[in-house]
């Protein structure tokens, strides 16, 4: 599986706002070819200046697996957070999303640990196509959790992106005790 990192940037393209990019970095065995370099290569070009703040040039560099993902960015988050956001206040008998935000923070907590722990047991177990699918509920009862607590995806990318390129025993010391 390449890795894939995502940063945040203020817009997608000229003239639309609050979207995120995103810079893939994997370790290749054989650059992709083709319509997907050819893709990847335009991605790189145009986020470039978002990503390095102007200073730079953003590479990719994807395995031939993950040819097939190359549009794949966390804007996805972002959008089902507005779809959850929307269903607040709705029919619950309609909308799984407002059933569970009707239930209250105690039965939201307990679908994301359900979920979490099922994500847990498929990556022991090794069962990768499980473990993308448990992976999914987890972040789909995540962004219920924070609909219900008033969190917004904004807040946590700020968070990530404040904590990125700080150890992560460094970033942990740094936090107050108590």
């Amino acid at each position: 599986m390449p890795k894939i990192s995502v940063k945040k940037t203020t817009s997608v393209a000229p003239g639309k706002k609050g979207g995120h990019a995103v810079a893939k970095k994997a370790a290749a065995d054989k650059p992709v070819r083709g319509k997907a370099a050819e893709k990847a290569k335009k991605a790189a070009k145009e986020i470039a200046p978002k990503v390095t703040g102007g200073k730079g040039v953003v590479t990719p560099s994807v395995t031939p697996e993950a040819a097939g993902t190359m549009a794949v960015d966390a804007s996805v988050l972002d959008r089902l957070f507005r779809v959850v956001e929307s269903r607040r206040g709705t029919d619950p008998s309609i909308s799984h999303s407002a059933r569970l935000l009707s239930r209250g923070t105690g039965k939201i907590a307990q679908k994301f640990g359900e979920e979490a722990v099922e994500c847990l047991i498929e990556a022991v177990a090794g069962r990768q196509h499980e473990l993308v699918g448990e992976s999914a509920d987890v972040l789909y009862h995540l962004i219920v959790l924070w609909v219900d607590a008033g969190v917004t995806p904004d807040q946590v990318w700020a968070e990530l992106e404040r904590r990125e390129g700080i150890s992560g025993i460094a970033e942990k010391a740094s936090r107050p005790r108590g």
